[in-house]
């Protein structure tokens, strides 16, 4: 028997509807994504518009100008090293590779400098660019050029280290982790400010609490009219 009709039919006309909505929102009608894929394109993008740190950056290197750098490094595979020569003849420094050894020698602020200006090319997805600047990638991967110059920078702050030159590896930290991971992650999205979709962002936040709140509302009618109660007794 139903203890309250109206309040049962009530529940059970939330919980359709729930589902009518849940249904809905799995299917591909915004913008050729469903809502999940939706929003997570949205949170995507407007994350990497608040992840832009080339400016900051280029200020930092500034505090290298001059120093001349010397290193040996660790390159994943023979492969990456032997291509990563070309990167740095790029910059007017000189590289060699032995194996997976890469020797670097030459300018470090230039070096620092042709880094940021790549990474700020993918930030802006235009992966042609680095493409056509370095004819060696031309049939590698958008990304291969960014991931090389990561390995590089990631060899440059372990060997700097080493050499105790610990702020100039502090800066190729700070490109690598801020600037060169960011633009490599995130090829592809298209930045988006905040508060230029702050609507969709809103709307999206109350629906969820609203949405969440309407199931539990529809169980509780539907439990109460059925007359099933919770009782401390």
């Amino acid at each position: 028997m139903i203890h309250n009709k109206k309040e049962f039919t009530g529940g059970i006309v939330l919980i359709v509807a729930f589902f009518v909505v849940l249904i809905a929102m799995f299917q591909p009608i915004f913008d050729g994504h469903n809502a999940m894929g939706y929003l997570d394109n949205l949170y995507n993008s407007i994350s990497k518009g608040s992840a832009y740190y080339v400016d900051n950056l280029k200020e930092e290197a500034k505090t290298v100008s001059g120093y001349q750098v010397n290193v040996t490094m660790k390159m994943e595979n023979e492969t990456q090293a032997a291509d990563s020569v070309a990167l740095i003849a790029a910059t007017g420094a000189t590289a060699t590779a032995e194996g997976k050894d890469l020797t670097i020698a030459g300018d470090y602020f230039a070096i620092l400098s042709a880094i940021l200006d790549d990474a700020d090319r993918m930030y802006h997805n235009d992966g042609a660019a680095l493409k056509a600047k370095y004819p060696a990638f031309q049939s590698k991967d958008d990304r291969q050029a960014l991931y090389n110059w990561s390995t590089i920078l990631a060899g440059f702050d372990k060997e700097l280290k080493e050499q105790k030159a610990f702020a100039e590896a502090k800066v190729a930290f700070n490109i690598n982790s801020k600037v060169v991971e960011t633009a490599y992650n995130y090829y592809s999205v298209v930045p988006e400010q905040i508060r230029d979709k702050a609507g969709i962002v809103i709307f999206s936040l109350v629906f969820y609490v609203v949405y969440t709140m309407w199931y539990g509302f529809g169980i509780l009618f539907i439990f109460e009219g059925w007359g099933l109660k919770i009782s401390g007794h």
